[in-house]
Parts: C-alpha cells; structure tokens; sequence
C-alpha cells in the first residue's frame, strides 16, 4: 500500500511513506556526492501537482526545489542546515496536504 499522503524517495532506493521531519533529517544526512546524491518527495499519485527535492551540490551545502503546479510556484533555493531544510520543507508539505483534502 502507498503512502496516505506522500513518500520520500532517495537515489539509492531507500523510501519512507509520509516521513516526519526526523525522518527527512536522516534522509537528508544519508546524502553523498557519489551514489545518493538526492531525495524526493511527493504524493503517492500518478501525476502528482507537487514536488520537492534535496540534492547535494558540489560546492557543499543543498539544493531545495518546490514545485506545486496548482499554486504555480517553483522555487529554488541553497541551504547548508539539514535542520532547518527538514523543518521547512515539513512546514511546506503540511499546507500541500491540507489544500489537497
């Protein structure tokens, strides 16, 4: 069975179904520059109206993208703290999941 709401899914296969912010926190630590170098989340649908993803950059740090198509956002930015990209991205998919119910 899918997830409820959403999954997040890395580049080596791992893949938790509605994580927590602990649960991207340590998603997003397992990260490398070699053969895990992203994470995304979205709903558990065909054709999903929302993304976001979490790559790791060459020049250290992370890239966070958002994307909701029923919003027209798209969003890029930069961060070097695994805390606050867990928090806010949490932050931002709670509001995906209230205006999709």
């Amino acid at each position: 069975m899918g997830a409820r709401y959403y999954g997040a899914d890395s580049e080596n296969g791992d893949r938790i179904d509605d994580p927590s912010e602990d649960a991207l926190f340590m998603m997003i630590s397992d990260l490398n520059d070699s053969d895990n170098t992203f994470v995304v989340v979205q709903p558990d649908e065909d054709d999903p109206f929302w993304f976001t993803s979490v790559a790791v950059l060459d020049e250290g740090g992370y890239e966070i993208v958002r994307r909701d198509t029923t919003r027209n956002e798209h969003e890029v930015t930069t961060s070097t703290s695994i805390n606050d990209i867990a928090r806010d991205l949490t932050i931002w998919m709670a509001a995906r999941r209230i205006s999709a119910c």
